[in-house]
Formats: C-alpha cells, structure tokens, sequence
C-alpha cells in the first residue's frame, strides 16, 4: 500500500511539472484581405525561455496588395514603429532596421502564406504593456490587439 501511494504521489508531481512546463509560449494569428486579425489580444507567460508568433494569411491577395506580418513593441512605441515601417520600405519588410524598440517581427505575407519568428522570452516581462500589430502601409492602426505577459 505504501508503494502505491508513493507512485501515486510521483504520478502527481510529474503531472504538477508538467503543466508548468506548458507555459503559452506561442502566438497564433490569422490575417485576411479585410485587414483583420482574427484576435485581438494574445497571451504568453513570463517563463518561456523562447516565444514563437505564427501568422498565417487567410486571404488571396499578394503581399504587395495586401501583405501582412505581426511586430511587437511595447504600447508606447508603436505607433512611432508603424510610421518609421513605413520610411523601411518593403526592402525592409515594413520594420524600421536594427530598431530597439521593435521587440520581434514576421516576415511581409500575402494570401496563403505562413510565417514565424521565434524570440527570447526575456525581451517581454510579466504585467508589461505591448501591442501587436502588422505594418504593411496603412493596416496599424486596424490590425493591432495586445499582448499580455502573465507571471
């Protein structure tokens, strides 16, 4: 019996540490031809040592039409960000170069096509103020939502 309940014990200790492991470090968003995310606000946990965006375009124009990708900034910065995007040019994927403020971007995409970016997790803090947002010429102030980092 004593064997048991140690198993049993174990069995809820593995259980209890593998859910802190499964922390949410990945952002998943849609993007259309109406200039929507499909969520307008997303959630990482503070532990992950890596956080992963994903965006996959739903839509069916190109990226020069219609192109989308996800920047993340602090709340602050973004708008400053968006219109420096916009100076960058498409050569520079509507992301201001070498920029501190911008804290991870995807690639541009047009219809059909996923992208990722994969980013230290230490670069966001728990309780911390950050948006996301797409900088194709014209989108930031729609396709935005916020980024909330739990403990």
């Amino acid at each position: 019996m004593k064997t048991l309940s140690t198993l049993l014990g174990l069995a809820l200790l593995c259980a209890a540490g593998a859910a802190q492991a499964s922390d949410n470090c990945t952002i998943s968003l849609e993007g259309n031809d109406r200039m929507q995310f499909d969520k307008k606000s997303a959630t990482v946990s503070a532990g992950c040592r890596t956080v992963t965006v994903e965006l996959k375009h739903t839509g069916a124009l190109p990226a020069t039409a219609m192109g989308h990708n996800v920047v993340i900034t602090a709340s602050g910065d973004a708008a400053a960000v968006a219109q420096a995007g916009i100076a960058a040019g498409a050569a520079g994927k509507y992301v201001p170069a070498d920029d501190q403020r911008v804290i991870a971007h995807t690639d541009v995409i047009g219809g059909g096509a996923t992208t990722r970016v994969t980013f230290p997790g230490n670069r966001l803090r728990a309780g911390g103020d950050y948006v996301f947002f797409c900088s194709f010429p014209g989108h930031s102030a729609i396709m935005r939502g916020t980024l909330v980092v739990t403990p």
